[in-house]
Formats: structure tokens, C-alpha cells, sequence
């Protein structure tokens, strides 16, 4: 039986609305028809194929490896699974390195059944977004910690710390939203910074380590089950199935606590 509190499948539009209204998402990453299934009768607004599939189900050290062709046939293992929830995949590694790749990669993953495609960054990557959403693509955007760059970044590290770089992604926000990202994920940003940036663009934010003033929230699935996947855990993961009894109870755990506020608490976050 489905708990979804959402009872119309989820559409672009949507989400603005939800922001609107102050109904806060839920989002959660799947990787096969099967998970997907749980998470869309459970309470599970957006779906994300993420390239963390290159860590968690690959095995990789990294998310550099993945392809266009791994995300595609993920995003549409995972597409057979849903009904309401709605399907974001990730452009891999340099897939969005120009406009026209970005095309290509893009149409491949929505021809797969992907609803919106996700991208990390902004500076070069303005064009790109604009560029897709012109052509009707919707565009999730992706900043704080791009997990793309971490060789540049030098590691897994909180992005916005400091005043000049605080600065920065609060500028990035406000470029890629008027670039034309219809969602913006916020990875590994400080609790005050996320909320100011949240405040400050009319598209829905959603948080992953960056407190709980964004619009919404997202975990890779197999960090809310408490999968050991053979990277260092990160602050703001939190152990659903601990507490849940089941897949499906932790997801409903998962789903509830974002929307009432309770995830993430300050445990789950940076300051």
C-alpha cells in the first residue's frame, strides 16, 4: 500500500509549487526497478540516479569513472519502477563539459526515462544549463561540494566556510536559477549559508550536509540503510533502517522526518 503524501505523479511544475506552499521533498538516490519501487510507495518525492552509483555500486574510489551509458541503463532500470515520484538522473563526469555533449548525454538519460538531468557547478557550466533549458531539458544544478571535482577540491571537503567563498556560492546560486535550473542540490554547505541561499533563490534547494532550512533533503540509499560501502561515513548520514525495522519503515521514517524538520538535526550537519 502506498503512503505517498503526494497523490499526483510529480512534475517540474510541481516543485516550484511545493517551495511555494512550504511542503518540503523528499528525495533519495536508486540504482534498480526494485528500490525504486519501495521508495515511490513510500513517501518519496524525487528519485535521483546519481554517478554515486560509481561508490556504492561499482565499487570505485571515486564518482570519475561512471559513464553515460552506466547512468542511462540505471535510470532506466529504475524508471520501470516508479509511478509518482519523479526521475532525476546525473550527467556523469564531462558529460557537460560543452553545451553540445551535454545535449547528447541529456537526451540519452531522458530517453531512458529520466524527468530532469543533474549537473555540479556553475562559472562554465551558466552556458550549459541555459543551453538545456532553452531546449526544454529541466535541469537540476548541483553546488557546495561537487564530488566531480575532488581532485581540484583536494578531497571530500565543506564547501562556504569562509566569508569570500560564502560569497561565491551564494552568487553561483543565484546565476545557475537565473540560467534556468528548476532545482538545486546543496551538498556539504554550512547550516546559515544553506539557509541564505534557500531564501535567497525562487527554485527548491535540497540539502545533503546542509542543515535543515533547505526545501528539501536527499541521501544516497545505501547510506540511509546503513550499507557499508567501503568509504569513510560522512557527518551528515544518518541510519534509517536502524530504527526502522524494514526497507520500506525506513523509508517512511526517512520521508517523515524531512518533511516535519527533524532530519537533519545539528548532528547531521555543518555549522
Amino acid at each position: 500500500m502506498s503512503v505517498h503524501a503526494h497523490q499526483k505523479a510529480w512534475t517540474v511544475p510541481a516543485l516550484a509549487q511545493a517551495k511555494a506552499q512550504g511542503r518540503r521533498l523528499a528525495m533519495l538516490t536508486a540504482y534498480d526497478a526494485g528500490f525504486a519501487r519501495v521508495l515511490d510507495r513510500n513517501g518519496i518525492d524525487l528519485v535521483l540516479v546519481g554517478d554515486s552509483l560509481g561508490m556504492v555500486v561499482q565499487g570505485h574510489g571515486s564518482t570519475l569513472p561512471v559513464s553515460v551509458a552506466d547512468i542511462a541503463y540505471h535510470t532506466a532500470a529504475v524508471a520501470r519502477g516508479l509511478q509518482q515520484a519523479l526521475l532525476v538522473a546525473d550527467l556523469p563526469f564531462q558529460a557537460d563539459a560543452t553545451p553540445g555533449r551535454a545535449l547528447d548525454a541529456s537526451v540519452t538519460l531522458l530517453q531512458a526515462g529520466a524527468q530532469m538531468v543533474k549537473l555540479e557547478g556553475a562559472g562554465t557550466k551558466l552556458e550549459v544549463i541555459g543551453f538545456l533549458a532553452q531546449r526544454d531539458i529541466p535541469v537540476c544544478s548541483h553546488l557546495g561540494l561537487t564530488p566531480q571535482s575532488v581532485l581540484k577540491l583536494g578531497g571530500f571537503k565543506v564547501q562556504g566556510r569562509e566569508q569570500a567563498a560564502a560569497a561565491q556560492l551564494l552568487a553561483d546560486a543565484r546565476a545557475v536559477a537565473a540560467a534556468g535550473a528548476s532545482l538545486l542540490v546543496l551538498e556539504c554547505v554550512p547550516t546559515g549559508l544553506a539557509k541564505e541561499i534557500t531564501a535567497a533563490v525562487d527554485i527548491p534547494t535540497i540539502g545533503i550536509g546542509a542543515g535543515p532550512h533547505c526545501d528539501g533533503q536527499v541521501l544516497v540509499l545505501h547510506d540511509l540503510l546503513g550499507l557499508d560501502s567501503g568509504h569513510r561515513r560522512p557527518r551528515f548520514v544518518k541510519d534509517f533502517l536502524a530504527q526502522g525495522g524494514s526497507v520500506a519503515a525506513a523509508v517512511q521514517a526517512y520521508a517523515a522526518a524531512v518533511r516535519e524538520g527533524s532530519f537533519p538535526d545539528a548532528e547531521h550537519a555543518y555549522a
